[in-house]
């Protein structure tokens, strides 16, 4: 692990070079579009060559959707507790989510016309849930059901197949308990081209979401235009930010639960004013490191992706904080601080307050989708809402009274920017033409 202290005088230089590790290099994007161009140009094949290569398995054609039959038994399968958990998850997300729902609107503009906006659902997505080393069921929870919230008529939901071909169990009984009947055996480039660009058994997609891995964010980034795509959610990150005040035992852990993801390219950062709570906590984290069951990927994290921090205070501490834009924040501080830090710290995709608030809640079960950007994204991104399944128009109507009032500021622009149609095409619905019109 890396410790910096922002006292020193190139920790901020340190701070954006460990930041910009994962940036794919031209080699990288450039094999990510080569498989992109074969499924777009040979479809299903495609599909099956590269879910043979990644995922070590053959998924014929006809094998690709998963079958209703199978969808049915998984939620057979599982136990009445995990149904049970799934059901208070939808629960909550539901709750929180119902708020975000924008309605369409009108009122009338200083000219007198009538504005206003209209928003309509998505027709057709298609929802990555990483299903290899760590099959994200909750995943499911905090995505189709945002969709399913905004009205979209078609999702299509793919997770890459286990080693035997097959699905995982609660993944299957998740996608049904949401309502959910479109499912792929297929992940990573290979998935995220099949929904752009559509196959003989993938029909094509309008907008791209889900976690993923590296390849499967380029792909999705490369795909921009072909389709929408979400926030680019990546591989797990979380800030621990904390003072004297903190529990080590607690922080510890919330550190490793990020840590444990899988993919080895997680990003964990600890952020102290208390040297000794910093210290504290770093043994923690090497203490319990050995009870989990991620092994060496776990270990690559904690060797090339946790950086702590010891901030001089927490105005430091905050700077730092909305320069790494973490995926989750964790304010392990004490309570007087707390409104403080989360008027100033602006860039974390969800900040969960006090030290009784793990990042698991938000994982599981409080109600934001855990879906969120990652890799310094949270400067321009935000997590996942309802809205992201939901376009929308702008409605304009003009009639014989408001249009004159905007007839001085369309000669202006008109005649500056050179373009004497637009203003002609005003000038014709007043006076005497606007009068033939109404007659």
């Amino acid at each position: 692990m890396l410790v910096l202290d922002t006292s020193t005088p190139r920790f901020w230089d340190n701070l954006a070079g460990f930041c910009a590790r994962a940036r794919p290099d031209a080699a990288f994007s450039k094999n990510v579009a080569q498989i992109l161009g074969e499924v777009e140009r040979r479809g299903d094949d495609a599909v099956r060559t590269y879910t043979k290569k990644f995922d070590g398995v053959d998924i014929p054609s006809k094998r690709l959707r998963v079958s209703a039959k199978e969808i049915a038994k998984a939620v057979q399968e599982i136990p009445s507790s995990q149904k049970k958990a799934f059901a208070e998850a939808m629960r909550c997300v539901k709750a929180f989510h119902k708020n975000t729902i924008p309605g369409s609107w009108r009122a009338r503009n200083p000219h007198g016309a009538l504005v206003g906006e209209n928003f309509y659902p998505l027709r057709r997505v298609g929802i990555n849930v990483p299903g290899g080393q760590v099959p994200l069921v909750s995943t499911v929870i905090m995505t189709t059901v945002l969709a399913q919230m905004a009205g979209v008529r078609e999702i299509a939901v793919c997770t890459p197949p286990d080693k035997s071909g097959g699905t995982h169990a609660g993944l299957l009984a998740a996608l049904a308990l949401c309502g959910v009947e479109e499912v792929y055996r297929m992940g990573g480039i290979q998935a995220m081209g099949a929904f752009a660009f559509g196959t003989a058994t993938v029909p094509a997609v309008d907008k791209l979401f889900g976690p993923g891995n590296a390849y499967t964010i380029e792909a999705k980034r490369q795909l921009f235009g072909t389709v929408g795509v979400d926030l680019l959610p990546g591989p797990s990150e979380i800030m621990v930010l904390c003072d004297a005040s903190a529990n080590a035992h607690w922080a510890a852990l919330d550190l490793l639960a990020q840590a444990e993801h899988g993919t080895g390219k997680e990003r964990i950062y600890l952020v102290s004013t208390s040297r000794v709570r910093l210290a504290e906590i770093m043994v923690e984290v090497k203490r319990h490191a050995a009870k989990f069951a991620q092994g060496n990927r776990l270990g690559d994290v904690l060797k090339h992706g946790f950086l702590a921090i010891h901030a001089e205070n927490l105005e430091v501490a905050t700077k730092v904080a909305n320069y790494v834009a973490p995926e989750h924040l964790e304010l392990q501080v004490k309570k007087s601080a707390l409104n403080k830090l989360t008027k100033e710290i602006t860039t974390a995709g969800a900040i969960l307050l006090g030290g009784q608030t793990p990042t698991v809640l938000g994982d599981f079960t409080a109600g934001p989708s855990h879906t969120l950007p990652t890799g310094r994204t949270g400067r321009f991104f935000s997590g996942l809402r309802v809205t992201d399944f939901l376009r929308r128009s702008s409605i304009v109507q003009y009639d014989s009274k408001s249009l004159p009032k905007a007839a001085g500021v369309v000669a202006a622009f008109s005649a500056l920017e050179s373009l004497p149609a637009h203003g002609e095409s005003l000038k014709a619905r007043l006076g005497a033409g606007a009068k033939t019109l109404r007659h």
